[in-house]
């Protein structure tokens, strides 16, 4: 028994001391033991690489594509998760029948896909209660939803500025309050709430921070949208707010001011590991182009850089 616990210890320290481990097992076989060498790949960061949804956008609100296919699509490319958007659910925004849910969360099991968020097209910004007790109404519904589903979180929303006579910081104070509203709701059901920042009322990273604070609520986090920011070094704002970060937006490309690039996966990569997250990126894909290609360019892509 000595023997036994010493040659565990030493495979442990093996494994935690390199990025590759060489252990060796005693294997049964034909009545003796047979030595066998297994190579143990060290697992950099536990980042795992999803697809939202929203990447099929277009074929997926036409009916030429259904979420049975977006889950067959994304077993077939090698994705860990996916992200499902409460829009592509049948009768958005109502609430989807359990069959139909628990059809999803069997399918996605069946296929080796993670739930990640699923989302809804929330707005905090008005200044009428009313208004706002139904949109809080509709993230709690989902919050429901996200738990029948087995999704971690739902994706929300500040809101998209209505034009009403109201300064930032007005807005914010009540925006907040029904976001923690909300967030104990979610917490009640295991569930959390992730707050993109989409260049709506949240446009900069200090904005952001700032009604992450207010809010202040542990089921609350940022699904930090990298393609959200309109400044001179988008990646500055990235480092800034990644500490918030539950989970991601990660797209083809960052805007500089007005002007989109290419985003460069190296640094983003480089961020999300010095801010310690570790989970899943859901990768989003925008604009013209067919969907089929650009989403399986960008995973080849990213996907080199993660396992590196």
């Amino acid at each position: 028994m000595r023997n036994k616990k010493f040659k565990r210890r030493e495979f442990t320290k093996s494994v935690s001391l390199a990025g590759i481990g060489v252990a060796t097992f005693p294997l049964i076989k034909g009545g003796k033991d047979v030595s066998q060498k297994l190579v143990i790949l060290k697992n950099k960061g536990n980042l795992k690489i999803s697809l939202n949804a929203y990447s099929f956008d277009k074929p997926l609100r036409a009916g030429k594509m259904t979420i049975d296919d977006l889950l067959d699509y994304c077993a077939k490319i090698g994705f860990d998760g996916v992200d499902l958007t409460g829009y592509y659910f049948p009768g958005y925004p109502a609430v989807p029948p359990d069959d139909y849910i628990f059809h999803v969360k069997q399918k996605a099991f069946r296929l080796g896909i993670d739930m990640g968020c699923t989302g809804v097209k929330n707005d905090f910004t008005w200044s009428d209660p009313v208004k706002r007790a139904d949109e809080k109404k509709l993230v709690k519904e989902w919050i429901i939803v996200a738990q029948k589903l087995g999704a971690p979180g739902v994706r929300i929303f500040s809101g998209t500025l209505s034009k009403e006579n109201f300064s930032w910081d007005e807005r914010a104070k009540w925006i907040a309050d029904d976001i923690r509203e909300c967030a104990e709701y979610g917490k009640t059901h295991g569930v959390m709430l992730a707050l993109q920042n989409h260049n709506d009322f949240l446009k900069t990273a200090s904005q952001t921070e700032k009604l992450l604070n207010l809010i202040n609520h542990d089921w609350v986090g940022l699904m930090l949208d990298i393609g959200s920011y309109r400044t001179e070094d988008p990646y500055k704002d990235i480092v800034a707010n990644s500490k918030y970060a539950i989970t991601w937006q990660m797209k083809e490309k960052v805007f500089i001011k007005d002007a989109q690039v290419d985003t460069d996966y190296e640094k983003i990569i480089a961020i999300v590991r010095q801010s310690g997250y570790r989970g899943y990126l859901p990768l989003e894909t925008l604009g013209e182009g067919d969907p089929y290609q650009k989403v399986e360019a960008l995973f080849n892509k990213v996907n080199v850089i993660v396992n590196r």
